[in-house]
């Protein structure tokens, strides 16, 4: 089926990787591989990689990507609950689609507790930048929010300082969600952010939201976007957590943006999108505690969009 395309092509293209001869000096932080006696490569990180009696294609470069990426989600520094939610999440295909690699300069909005951010540091700082854009809590208009931002902030400056090895290049820059500047103008290769929308539409920031998106982007840089999916347009004060794809989209667009694709991978066809506190009745959340809890969990995580938006 077309909507389970990119995951397939993830899956072969890892199955190639480890056919390759690719031993090469940016695999993970726990794994690192061998290099064969006399063997030296070059990498460009477009055209192919290079070696001494051996040239690799892109494809087999782009498989050799894909297994370091596996290689990082399986790390041991992610914990297994964690990892327990890859099920739903899927980071690799996602990620694939994206298009994101070793050598990404990536800024993620809103990085939250720091559940792609364990995948996405490890991965790109090989030869690209990590940076988590979060709200600067002096900029919070309650106290509420300046104490709340300011524990998450915080929470993610420790849980980096505690794993240099992992987490030791990573960069948090604070912005103000009324005026965002998320980095200097053209210079990240990809803006990722995962079930945000919807906070900055019930809160009226998703324009300025986007605009900063592509301000920071490259030109021909990507956005790739994941969100609840309603399966029609919800109202401005909608509190379901759900947007539709064809807002999201519309948002991308009066950006600036053209929007590039969308994959299927994170669908979830479980999901009625009908429950008494939105999606936050389903997991991980289970706002209503133990009440049908057998039943939610049966669900899983809600269904989602993941869209691609190139910067034209």
């Amino acid at each position: 089926m077309k909507q389970y395309a990119i995951a397939f092509a993830a899956a072969g293209l890892l199955a190639s990787a480890c056919a390759i001869a690719q031993e090469h000096d940016h695999s993970a932080p726990a794994a690192a591989a061998a290099k064969p006696d006399g063997m030296t490569m070059q990498h460009d990180g477009k055209a192919g990689m290079r070696g001494k009696g051996m040239t690799m294609s892109a494809e087999q470069m782009q498989a050799h990507h894909l297994q370091m990426l596996q290689s990082t989600i399986d790390g041991a520094w992610r914990s297994d609950a964690n990892k327990a939610r890859d099920a739903y999440r899927h980071p690799l295909g996602t990620l694939a689609f994206f298009g994101v690699t070793p050598h990404s300069k990536v800024v993620e909005v809103w990085p939250g507790g720091g559940w792609y951010a364990d995948i996405l540091v490890p991965y790109v700082t090989h030869h690209g930048t990590y940076t988590g854009a979060v709200n600067d809590p002096a900029k919070m208009a309650s106290e509420r929010s300046r104490d709340y931002y300011a524990k998450q902030n915080q929470a993610l400056r420790d849980k980096f300082a505690a794993n240099p090895e992992v987490f030791g290049k990573a960069q948090l820059q604070e912005f103000d969600p009324a005026a965002p500047v998320l980095g200097k103008p053209g210079s990240a290769d990809v803006v990722l952010t995962f079930r945000n929308v919807h906070n900055w539409r019930m809160s009226n920031q998703a324009e300025g939201m986007f605009k900063a998106f592509f301000a920071v982007l490259k030109k021909g840089g990507t956005l790739g976007v994941v969100e609840h999916r309603a399966d029609k347009d919800v109202p401005a004060d909608d509190k379901s957590g759900y947007v539709s794809e064809a807002q999201v989209i519309a948002l991308a667009k009066q950006a600036g943006f053209e929007f590039a694709g969308r994959s299927e991978i994170n669908a979830n066809a479980n999901d009625s999108k009908d429950y008494p506190d939105g999606v936050w009745t389903l997991p991980p959340t289970y706002r209503l505690g133990d009440k049908d809890r057998a039943k939610y969990a049966a669900i899983g995580e809600s269904d989602r969009m993941t869209l691609r938006f190139v910067k034209p």
